[in-house]
């Protein structure tokens, strides 16, 4: 079964400096019938204007994905991420994935790190698979080359592949479709998929997904992606929890 949820059926939040679209059930916006896809919690679709953002604040027990489409964002957490005698410099350019969890308490910011252009990113929620853990950071780039015409693993449980590892019994996926690219994977009948398009046009096992649309999967055996037109797209394999 897929069930696609349109981009303009998502919830919407506006604040000037920010505009923000809610696949799922985020703040002030509430469906009873949005509010997760298995242990994927959260995937807000955030544009910030030119040198804005979110100022400190906490989070606790969520594993905390970033994924940034156009401009660069900049992050700083009472890990010490983004300070000078910091290893990580907490800047997520287009490419990167940044993991944080929150585990038994993190505070950070997020600021768009350009003063004459918006930031365009996802920021993804996914339940963990232990609380109580050490709050911990990471960020991983991945080139156009390894997600053009395919699907890259770019977050799983254990860092496969070069991923980013997350404490969270799922995986991400990232791709880049063209033209005639196409790219088909077995999915675990017993798990869940979503599909995210972040921008452009993809036939996801046959339907037509444009920007911002989702596609929730729950029995399909396969999953094909074709006829892409300047593509960007996201896919979770997901625990049904």
């Amino acid at each position: 079964m897929i069930k696609i949820r349109k981009s303009a059926e998502r919830g919407r939040a506006s604040h000037g400096w920010l505009n923000s679209a809610h696949s799922f059930s985020f703040g002030d916006y509430f469906d009873i019938n949005h509010q997760g896809h298995g242990n994927l919690r959260v995937l807000n679709d955030d544009t910030v204007a030119p040198g804005q953002g979110f100022g400190t604040h906490g989070h606790r027990d969520m594993e905390i994905i970033s994924y940034v489409l156009e401009g660069e964002l900049a992050h700083k957490d009472s890990m010490g991420t983004g300070t000078p005698n910091s290893e990580a410099t907490g800047i997520v350019r287009p490419g990167d994935v940044q993991r944080m969890s929150a585990g038994t308490g993190v505070q950070h910011s997020e600021f768009n790190n350009l003063q004459d252009r918006a930031t365009h990113f996802l920021q993804i929620w996914i339940k963990p698979k232990f609380t109580g853990i050490r709050p911990d950071y990471e960020q991983k780039h991945f080139t156009q080359a390894q997600r053009r015409g395919q699907l890259a693993l770019v977050a799983s449980p254990t860092g496969t592949n070069g991923s980013v590892s997350m404490n969270a019994d799922a995986s991400i996926h990232a791709g880049l479709f063209d033209g005639q690219e196409s790219f088909s994977k077995p999915l675990d009948t017993a798990r869940l998929a979503y599909v995210h398009l972040a921008r452009g046009e993809l036939l996801v096992n046959g339907q037509r997904l444009s920007g911002g649309d989702g596609a929730l999967l729950d029995g399909e055996a396969e999953l094909t992606l074709s006829q892409g037109e300047a593509a960007e797209v996201l896919v979770f394999d997901l625990a049904r929890q």
